[in-house]
This record gives structure tokens, C-alpha cells and sequence, in this order.
């Protein structure tokens, strides 16, 4: 599977057929694939960063539960994860174009599945679908660009490339925001549906074939293990939530969990061809990599979701007033991106990645502090911070993933990289929610039992306010007693959120303290090394 910087002589197929006949002039059909690679990829991370603001809707339209809105997302992110690896190897094997047409095709059907859908597990299956497609495309799409474009014009490709991908993070919540408010929520899955449709029209008649003459075949057994041990912990940190974590349906799952991951470490120990070499694992920079991108996503974009739950259901923000209000994190990501691109070519990466991390734990504590009275500018420095932090780590963060094997592990790395940037999504997301709803829980109950005649209705009025719906909680109070009621809600919510932006910063900031002293210079092999 390679990705930037393999410089590896693949199998290319010219033999008559789509994008391989006559007329078709190599010189033009590169800057398709380009046009194809780019418009996939603005897509499937579009949908990563559009979700987010339509949820509250979603919720209210499905009658969805605090854990249902969570696996939305959760079921996207850990399938995209569990099957990049396993898609970049049947690519190799079967053909890279082939794997991208068959990523659209599913993809764009499970968007289409996504917007009919008229309850929240078919809604989750359909995300999950949706993840497949993603991480299929996601896979190969490096490696087309790669097997395309050499030289000057390759630096060309992926600065596009590059740049695509920024405004995909950057115009998500303002997307989204405007198809939920102007139209429905269902729509920010409808319009995949001619994008992708556009998309593969391209890549089927202009892209050319190829796949990798030595490929890894799929490491089935590995599949399986991993993919099931982040399922069940996923779960167990969702259930969690509900049950607390000294529950013995989730004190199991956390156990299969382990069990599943150390068969996994054993499968890839004894493996031929594992999915993932552990070897890699010896390169501090290499881990450092790892554990940046992992804790990247489980702190600040794992803190979205919430985020976007207190800007519509507590302040009661539109879709698209809460889509403007996190452009100030989303514009600042792409501007620091661009500038970051530039500086990694001239300073270490590490002096980059590593305080990019601790930009974002310190943005995340400057974000506490809520309470009942706050208004969403209390949000506005943090943001603009965390959005700098962010653009920080990306543009370095591939290189590095890439960089510090050879040319012939670099696509297995770049995935493995790309994985625990999905891990992190999953588990920070499942993690946060879990210590969310527990901590609102305690407040509410408390607060109310010191109102008189609200004691009795603490519980009902906590279970809807975990659960997001802060209408709802105060729904059944007697008007009299409801101005009371809606400050220990608030007041609960933000309690709330400022515990889990404390989490959020510790994992932020040790993840960065750990990147700056694991990532150095001198891991990086030369570029012609094979």
C-alpha cells in the first residue's frame, strides 16, 4: 500500500479499458486522478467534521439517547479504523482503482441509507457502511496520487491534496450547519450522493489501474482481533456511561477487550504478514507519531461533539449559528496549517507536533470555567488556540509517519498512523461521554434535592439532561419552580463539560510532552533508502 514517499516501481495496467485507452493522454489523465482523489477525499472527511452540528436534530427527529448520538459518530470512526489496514493490502492486491471505485460505490450508498434512515440503529449501521467506504477510499488514495505523479509535479499533487483535506476540516460545521437549518439533517448525507456519483464517473473512466507486484496479503486473523477488541471497548466505554464503570457487563467487556487486543499483538508477533509490524513500535519518532495523532483526536476533536451540544441544546443555537460560531477553530486550523506546511521543511518536526499538542491541552483549560451564566464567547479564545494547535501537528504529522521507515513500509505506517487518529475519535468520544453524563448526573441530583418539590424529580429530569435533551428535562416542571430547575440544569451541563475539558487537556498535554520527547531528527531515513 504505498502512500508519499514510496518510491517503489509498481504494476501499472494499461491494457484497454476505462481510463487506459486510446486518446487517453498521460499527461491529462493525472490531473483526473488528481480531480478523483481530491473529491473522494473532501467527501469522506466531510462527513467526519459535518455530523457534529446536525446532531441535536438527529436526536430529537430518532428520539435518540445520549449513547445513540455517540455511536453515530462511533460507528463511522471505528470502521474507518478497524478496516484501513486490511483495505490497503486487498488494494495492493487487487488493484488500487478497483478498491477506490468500490469505496465510492459504498460510501455514497451508505449516505444515501443514512439520510432515509428512520430509526437510530439502522442510522449506526448505516454510518458503519459508511466507514467501510471511507476507509477503502481513504487507503489508496496517497498511493494513486503516488503511482501517478513524479518529481516536482508529485510535491504539486499532494499540496492540493493537502489543501483539500484542510478545507474539508474547515467548512464542515459551516456545511452542515447551513443543510441542517435550511433543509433537514438528513441532507448533509443526500448530497453525497451526486459528489460521489461525480467521483466515481471520474475515477472509472480516467484513472488507470495498478497494484502493487509484491503485495502483503490480508492479515485476516489480525482483522478480526483488533476490530473486535476496539468494538468491545468502545462499548464498554459507552455502557459505562449508563451503568457505571464497576458494572459487571462492563467490567467483561473491558476484559474481552484486553484478551482480544493481546491475541492480536501475538497474531501480528507470529504473523508472516501482519496488518501491523510492531517493529515500528522501536522508533521512538515513530511512536511519538502515534501517540500525537491519538491524542490530537481524543481531546480536541473528541471535545466537538460536546461542544456542539452545549452551543444548541443549553444556549440554543441554530445548526448554522453553531456552525459559524466553531469556524473560529476550523479557520484557524486551515490558516496555521498552511503556515505550518512551510515551517516543517526548515525546523524540526518535533518543535512543531510536540507543542502543537500542549497548544491544545492549554487551549482546552482555557475553555473551563463555564457556568450557568456563560455565553458562547467564554469559548472564543479556547477555540482560536485549539484550531492553532491543530494546524500545528497535521502537515508535519504525515511526514513523520512516513518518514522514519523505508520507501516499502510506508504505506503500512501512514495507516497505522491514519488508524490511531480514528482510535483516538472513537475512544476519546465514548471516554468523555462516559465522564460527562456521569458528572451531570451528581450535580442535577444534588441541586434539585435542595429545591422543595424537586427532590423527587431529580432523576428523571438527570436522565433527560445526560442524554442531551435540556428541553426536554424541564419539559414536566410546574412553572413555578422551572427558572429554578433551569439553572441546576445549566448549571449541571456546564459542571459537566468543564470536568471532561480537564481530561481532554491532561491527555492533550501528555500526549504532546510525550511527542516533543520521543520525535527526533535522527530517526528519519533518507529517501532513497529501500
Amino acid at each position: 500500500m504505498p502512500m508519499a514517499g514510496d518510491e517503489r516501481r509498481d504494476e501499472v495496467l494499461a491494457a484497454p479499458g476505462p481510463g487506459n485507452g486510446p486518446g487517453s493522454s498521460p499527461e491529462v489523465h493525472r490531473w483526473w486522478t488528481l480531480t478523483a482523489v481530491c473529491v473522494g477525499t473532501f467527501m469522506l472527511l466531510l462527513d467526519i467534521t459535518i455530523v457534529n452540528v446536525a446532531l441535536p436534530d438527529v436526536q430529537k427527529e430518532l428520539h435518540s439517547s445520549f449513547s445513540g448520538l455517540q455511536w453515530v459518530v462511533d460507528a463511522y470512526a471505528l470502521t474507518l479504523a478497524s478496516t484501513l489496514l486490511t483495505c490497503g493490502s486487498l488494494a495492493d492486491l487487487f488493484g488500487r482503482r478497483r478498491a477506490y471505485v468500490a469505496g465510492l460505490m459504498l460510501f455514497t450508498a451508505a449516505s444515501l441509507l443514512c439520510g432515509l434512515a428512520n430509526s437510530m440503529l439502522f442510522l449506526e449501521l448505516a454510518r458503519g457502511a459508511q466507514g467501510v467506504g471511507g476507509a477503502a477510499m481513504f487507503a489508496v488514495s496517497l498511493a494513486l496520487l503516488a503511482q501517478t505523479f513524479r518529481g516536482k509535479d508529485r510535491g504539486i499533487a499532494f499540496g492540493v491534496w493537502g489543501a483539500v483535506t484542510g478545507l474539508a476540516v474547515a467548512v464542515g460545521p459551516v456545511v452542515g450547519g447551513a443543510l441542517t437549518s435550511g433543509l433537514s439533517w438528513r441532507w448533509i448525507f443526500f448530497v453525497n450522493v451526486p459528489v460521489g456519483a461525480a467521483a466515481l464517473a471520474i475515477t472509472w473512466t480516467r484513472v488507470r489501474e495498478s497494484r502493487d507486484p509484491r503485495p502483503r496479503r490480508p492479515d485476516w486473523w489480525g482483522f478480526v482481533c483488533f476490530t473486535a477488541s476496539l468494538a468491545f471497548l468502545v462499548f464498554a466505554l459507552i455502557k459505562s456511561g449508563e451503568r457505571g464503570f464497576s458494572d459487571p457487563l462492563v467490567l467483561g467487556c473491558f476484559a474481552t477487550s484486553a484478551v482480544l487486543l493481546a491475541v492480536f499483538l501475538v497474531v501480528e508477533v507470529a504473523g508472516r504478514e501482519p496488518m501491523f509490524d510492531l517493529s515500528l513500535l522501536s522508533k521512538p519518532t515513530f511512536s511519538g507519531g502515534l501517540i500525537a495523532a491519538f491524542g490530537m483526536s481524543a481531546s480536541m476533536f473528541a471535545m466537538l461533539l460536546y461542544l456542539t451540544l452545549y452551543l444548541q441544546d443549553v444556549l440554543g443555537y441554530s445548526a448554522f449559528g453553531t456552525g459559524l460560531r466553531l469556524l473560529t477553530a476550523s479557520a484557524t486550523i486551515f490558516v496555521v496549517s498552511a503556515v505550518a506546511g512551510r515551517l516543517s521543511s526548515h525546523v524540526p518536526v518535533r518543535l512543531l507536533i510536540g507543542p502543537g499538542g500542549i497548544v491544545i491541552g492549554l487551549s482546552l483549560l482555557w475553555m473551563r470555567g463555564l457556568d450557568a451564566g456563560s455565553q458562547w464567547t467564554h469559548l472564543v479564545p479556547g477555540l482560536l488556540l485549539g484550531g492553532a494547535g491543530i494546524g500545528m501537528i497535521n502537515p508535519p504529522l504525515a511526514s513523520t509517519a512516513v518518514g522514519v521507515v523505508p520507501p516499502r513500509q510506508a504505506g503500512m505506517a501512514s495507516g497505522v498512523n491514519s488508524t490511531f487518529r480514528q482510535v483516538g475519535v472513537a475512544t476519546g468520544i465514548a471516554l468523555l461521554g462516559s465522564l460527562f453524563a456521569a458528572r451531570v448526573q451528581s450535580v442535577v441530583t444534588d441541586r434539585l434535592d435542595r429545591v422543595p418539590g424537586l427532590g423527587p424529580r431529580a432523576p428523571q429530569i438527570a436522565s433527560s439532561l445526560t442524554d442531551g435533551r435540556f428541553s426536554a428535562a424541564l419539559a414536566g416542571v410546574p412553572a413555578r419552580q422551572r427558572p429554578a430547575a433551569a439553572l441546576a440544569a445549566r448549571s449541571a451541563f456546564t459542571a459537566g463539560l468543564n470536568h471532561i475539558l480537564l481530561v481532554a487537556a491532561v491527555i492533550a498535554l501528555v500526549s504532546g510532552v510525550l511527542s516533543l520527547l520521543l520525535i527526533r531528527s535522527r530517526d528519519f531515513v533518507p529517501a532513497t533508502q529501500e
